[in-house]
Parts: structure tokens; C-alpha cells; sequence
């Protein structure tokens, strides 16, 4: 992997961390706690239960991609970076764009 598309990725990693940030903030926003006096009906409050709960598990999904992200920001120059950690084979250049912290190549993922 050249000079290049390490700074491609890096631009890349950083602008997918700043977005999964914004999405954990409106996450966040969206788990709040719903008072049990809020002046709605019984369905509105059991579908707002069930949207707040669909908002946790991306609150999860969206911390955990986080940590991914910034694993491989903090590993980019590492000369194992970009190897595939079940084959051993140089994970392609447009996969690590689109999934920078991924771990494996597109065979080994499935």
C-alpha cells in the first residue's frame, strides 16, 4: 500500500468517525427516557417505547463501529494494516475505502 492510499484512507476514516459521532449524538437524543405523564395515548406510548428501543440498538451498533474506526485510525501505518487477519492476503484498496475498519477481505468475510 503506497503514500497515497494511506492518505486516502486516513481522509476517509476520519470523515467516517465524524459521521458515526453525529449519529451517536442522535442516538443518544433519541433513547431519552419517555415520562409516563407525557399527555399521549396508549399506542403512541408503546410505539414510542418501541422506536426509543430500536434507537438503543443503534446507539450500540454506532459505538461499537466507533471503536472500529478508531482501531484502524490508530493503526494505519502499522505494516499488518490492510492484511487480511484470516487469509493473510492484502484486503483490496476500495473495500478498506468502503469499510475502513474492516478486519478481513471480501472472501473471508462472508
Amino acid at each position: 500500500m503506497n503514500n497515497i492510499d494511506k492518505e486516502n484512507i486516513k481522509e476517509a476514516i476520519s470523515k467516517e468517525i465524524e459521521k458515526t459521532k453525529r449519529s451517536i449524538a442522535e442516538h443518544k437524543e433519541l433513547t431519552q427516557p419517555i415520562a409516563p405523564d407525557c399527555a399521549i395515548g396508549r399506542v403512541s406510548r408503546m410505539d414510542a417505547i418501541i422506536n426509543q428501543n430500536v434507537s438503543k440498538m443503534g446507539l450500540i451498533k454506532a459505538k461499537e463501529k466507533l471503536k472500529n474506526l478508531l482501531y484502524a485510525q490508530s493503526n494505519i501505518d502499522n505494516p499488518g494494516f490492510g492484511i487480511c487477519a484470516k487469509c493473510g492476503q492484502d484486503i483490496p484498496i476500495g473495500r478498506i475505502l468502503y469499510v475502513p475498519h474492516s478486519k478481513y477481505c471480501v472472501n473471508c468475510a462472508k
